[in-house]
């Protein structure tokens, strides 16, 4: 099993000084072979099928510069100074750690292939970009050691020892595998993967999801709700943007209005970065305490909504009449949904409790949503609504509860293989009941004792 844990470091006034040097050589290096790359991409391939050699002539061609040829020319990088000419720099890149640099190379040509290939599920991402000295924030050493950990301090090569920050103990029988030093607005931290190969990463118990061990979430975006849960529970949200956006904003105007590369500009740059760290870290709390709290009401499974998020968060297509004019598109409603969407960060906090469920033994399981906050979870009744309904009043059983909650144990009756069979026929939605009646009647019988204890605490 593998982890990574991270730390704060505190190093002193010269080691800041060599981490920004170590820094700026390793981004030098990036753009270097990452132009070298483009170059031969850009002179080795015609987009058309023909062209005249007379009056096009092809430049010559290069032999495609593989991850081999670049790590053999580091050690003639390193024999002299380099100087860089729009900038008049002198770089020595002697004083990087030779195993650093060598993962330099690596993570560009992984950049460049997943360009060219795409990626392991066949998309293909956007082309690779020159870094500046804010978008370049880590450098990697692929090969650590626990030696390297003494008490409160970690020696890290060409640095020295630095006091780092363990405000957690490493857990025993793990192993320091990898080493990652990063600079954030608030200062240095190191990213430390661990290794144990005597702990398994997969479960080796396979749960079988049941009515009493398994759990139905619905995922919330009205009012100050976050998570519906099929106990009849309302978890509530944070929206870290939303409380912040005004003074974002505020901060953004002021530097934008300042002249670029000046002082109270990068002043400014510099506390908008700050209170991007606080939304999100804001955020990623939330969503911890969140799943540690769903973790110990003893479920081992969970069904979550299987959300494409990257449409749910796509802008509206323009309308357009006959003559050219642009129509409604309903774009600033839909704005205000994909902000919202945006903030909750449904698809993180599935990820955070994914990792912890699997810590604990369980397992979380992603079903597809569709008709589940339109049907009656104990009659199966179809039953319209707007999105501006929030109640579920079905007609057919009288049951009157939140359209959230009986959305979620919609979600845990498909998660069971209950849910009703769905078919639309000329527009119409026929019902056909399917699964085991005897697993639907419990469900049913657990819906009906939360409604009794509701109309009770009433």
């Amino acid at each position: 099993m593998r982890v990574s844990y991270q730390y704060g470091i505190q190093p002193s006034t010269e080691q800041k000084h060599k981490l920004n040097y170590v820094k700026r050589l390793c981004q030098y290096l990036y753009n270097r072979m990452l132009g070298d790359k483009l170059d031969w991409w850009e002179n080795n391939r015609c987009s058309i099928n023909s062209c005249s050699v007379i009056s096009c002539p092809l430049p010559d061609l290069r032999v495609n510069p593989t991850y081999n040829t670049h790590q053999d020319l580091l050690p003639f990088l390193k024999e002299d100074l380099i100087l860089v000419k729009w900038s008049g720099e002198l770089l020595n890149l002697g004083d990087v750690y030779s195993q650093v640099l060598q993962d330099i190379v690596k993570r560009v040509h992984l950049a460049f292939d997943r360009y060219i290939k795409g990626d392991k599920n066949g998309r293909k991402c956007g082309k690779p970009r020159y870094k500046s000295e804010s978008s370049f924030k880590s450098f990697t050493y692929p090969q650590a050691l626990d030696s390297w950990l003494k008490r409160n301090f970690i020696k890290i090569p060409k640095i020295g020892e630095v006091e780092i920050i363990l405000h957690r103990p490493l857990p025993d029988g793990f192993k320091v595998k990898t080493c990652i030093v990063s600079k954030k607005v608030d200062g240095w931290y190191i990213n430390l993967s661990l290794e144990d190969r005597k702990v398994s990463d997969v479960p080796s118990i396979e749960i079988v999801p049941t009515v009493e061990n398994s759990s139905g979430l619905d995922a919330v975006l009205d009012g100050d709700t976050f998570i519906a849960t099929s106990e009849c529970e309302l978890l509530p949200s944070v929206k870290a943007f939303r409380k912040n956006q005004d003074q974002l904003a505020k901060i953004s105007q002021k530097k934008s209005a300042k002249k670029k590369g000046s002082a109270k500009r990068r002043k400014l740059a510099k506390k908008e970065a700050k209170l991007h760290q606080k939304i999100s870290r804001s955020r990623l709390d939330h969503h911890f305490k969140t799943s540690h709290r769903l973790t110990r009401t003893g479920k081992k499974v969970f069904f979550v909504e299987d959300l494409d998020l990257k449409n749910l968060t796509r802008r509206n297509k323009p309308k357009q009449d006959e003559s050219g004019k642009f129509l409604p598109n309903h774009q600033a409603q839909k704005s205000g949904l994909n902000k919202s969407f945006l903030d909750a960060g449904f698809g993180q906090f599935v990820d955070i409790l994914s990792y912890i469920v699997e810590k604990t033994g369980g397992q979380v399981i992603k079903v597809k949503p569709n008709y589940t906050s339109q049907i009656c979870c104990n009659c199966d009744a179809y039953v319209l609504k707007e999105l501006s309904d929030r109640i579920h009043d079905c007609k057919a059983c009288n049951v009157v509860m939140d359209r959230d909650i009986n959305a979620s144990v919609n979600i845990k009756r498909v998660g069971l293989g209950v849910f009703p069979t769905i078919k639309s026929r000329r527009g119409k939605l026929i019902i056909e009941s399917s699964g085991s009646m005897s697993t639907l009647m419990e469900i049913r019988e657990f819906t009906r004792s939360l409604r009794r204890t509701a109309q009770l605490s009433a």
